[in-house]
């Protein structure tokens, strides 16, 4: 009887083979920017994103992105578009100037947008979300717009 372990990778050595990673699911390291004046709300977004692997980058203001923008390129931006002091839809106009690929998160808390002309202000908008949406789908769902590079 054969005592040897089965491989799906019969005569490789072990060194050379696939490496399959344990522990929770990570993502691929995806540069988020978060823009948003709720101290709170965002903190608990950017723990669920920096958990799950993401580069965080938290600023409060229209001229403080303007500024972050300028220096880095982000793969997603989520942006609150009640942003106050400032304008959110200037921060996604410049975004979608300086960085073309960077896709746009609005976050609404109200119904103002929810015929989808959100889609015609913002062109990088990708999707619109709620305030009140789980931190683990924020997550999610950067991970989805996050990787389509």
């Amino acid at each position: 009887m054969d005592t040897r372990a089965f491989s799906p990778y019969p005569g490789t050595p072990a060194e050379s083979r696939p490496v399959v990673p344990k522990g929770p699911r990570t993502l691929p390291r995806i540069k988020v920017l978060i823009v948003g004046n709720e101290p709170e709300l965002v903190a608990i977004w950017a723990r669920s994103l920096a958990r799950a692997g993401c580069a965080i980058t938290h600023v409060l203001s229209q001229d403080e992105a303007i500024a972050a923008l300028q220096h880095r390129a982000y793969h997603v931006v989520i942006l609150d578009l009640s942003l106050s002091p400032g304008s959110a839809l200037a921060v996604a106009d410049f975004a979608g100037y300086r960085w073309p690929d960077a896709r746009v998160i609005p976050v609404t808390s109200s119904t103002f947008f929810s015929d989808g002309s959100v889609f015609q202000h913002i062109a990088n908008a990708c999707t619109s979300i709620g305030k009140d949406t789980p931190a683990d789908d924020i997550a999610a769902i950067v991970e989805h717009y996050g990787t389509q590079r």
